[in-house]
């Protein structure tokens, strides 16, 4: 019997810690030493205890949070490659053109530069005193004085082309560093969102069954809930928005419901938080910025108690978070990596602003 009760209250078997996880997991449980150490005084140092539950659901929450930052940085690194990318096409397109027209320029001064040659170099004096008819010569010199003005002007429009493409490869070359620059950033934002998500994949794992359920829990009620908020016919009492592109806005953010969340995907399969906010105005037919930071700045800046369905509603110091406002408190979001598309009460993040868009 003693033995059935010692096996009973067992846990089960947790999967080791490495990398980054492992350092933060240990990072919890120095914590948690030293404020054994602080009670027991002088003498031998306790053994470290593991994480508590609570402690590791915290750093989960932390590691969640600071990945959605980065996925922000991410998007918006990815939109300022976008950027220079068709930057660095234009300028090429440019320089190509005004290669061909310098090429063009070229070729007719070496075809009038061979006809001259081919006409003889007599001074112009000894041509006119050996002339069996004066008036037809001054006539042709009166068109050779033309057919100067003419190289001169073809010279004049070689150097002012050659300065131009200089110009233009210079820009080139710049917008091609600023994109080497971006796409460094994209690499970094990239790694850390998957380092910080495995993290918290990692820390997870440590905790068992009935644990991670009810993390799973206390996660859906911070971000709006349970499966039924999940379920693509959640909400879809009528809505009073204020004009038809809200309405059209409102309306495409209740046919994501349920989807799943993709750090940097804008649909139509997923989405992350700025990705669903950017499209449901895009199919009302307004172009948003990508990025959380970059959104709060694209309409009117409104007081929380002037909501109406259809403003754009930031969350954290940082607006990392944005969601889609539908009436009564409630918004339509895509809150975390493993959570669908849902509706959420507003008021379950720091609320950091809001914004009109139309």
């Amino acid at each position: 019997m003693a033995a059935h009760r010692r096996s009973a209250h067992r846990k089960p078997k947790q999967r080791p810690l490495t990398g980054s996880a492992a350092r933060t997991a240990a990072t919890l449980a120095l914590a948690g030493a030293a404020t054994a150490g602080s009670v027991t005084g002088a003498g031998a140092a306790p053994a470290e205890p593991a994480p508590t539950a609570t402690q590791v659901r915290a750093e989960v929450d932390r590691l969640y949070h600071d990945a959605e930052v980065a996925t922000e940085k991410y998007n918006g690194a990815k939109e300022e490659a976008a950027t220079a990318t068709r930057a660095v096409d234009a300028l090429a397109d440019e320089a190509a053109r005004r290669t061909a027209r310098l090429n063009t320029a070229r070729h007719a001064l070496g075809s009038l530069a061979t006809a001259q040659y081919r006409s003889g170099t007599l001074d112009p004096a000894v041509q006119l005193a050996l002339s069996s008819d004066p008036d037809a010569y001054l006539q042709r010199a009166s068109y050779l004085d033309r057919v100067g003005d003419r190289q001169n002007g073809l010279l004049r429009g070689i150097r002012r082309q050659v300065s131009q493409i200089t110009r233009v490869k210079a820009r080139a070359d710049q917008e091609t560093e600023r994109l080497a620059a971006r796409r460094a950033e994209l690499r970094e934002h990239r790694t850390a969102i998957r380092t910080k998500l495995a993290d918290a994949r990692k820390l997870l794992d440590t905790l068992t069954a009935d644990e991670r359920a009810a993390y799973e829990r206390a996660a859906d009620a911070r971000h709006g809930g349970g499966p039924s908020h999940a379920d693509r016919s959640a909400g879809r009492a009528p809505v009073a928005a204020p004009n038809s592109r809200a309405a059209q806005a409102i309306a495409f953010a209740h046919g994501a419901i349920g989807k799943p969340y993709v750090w940097g995907a804008t649909g139509p399969n997923a989405f992350d938080c700025s990705g669903l906010t950017q499209a449901a105005w895009k199919a009302a037919g307004v172009s948003l910025p990508r990025t959380t930071y970059t959104q709060i700045n694209a309409g009117a800046r409104i007081p929380r108690s002037r909501l109406a369905p259809g403003d754009l509603v930031f969350f954290y110091s940082g607006i990392s978070h944005v969601g889609l406002y539908i009436g009564g408190g409630q918004m339509i979001h895509a809150p975390r990596p493993g959570a669908p598309v849902r509706i959420a009460p507003v008021d379950e993040m720091p609320f950091a602003g809001a914004t009109r868009v139309a």
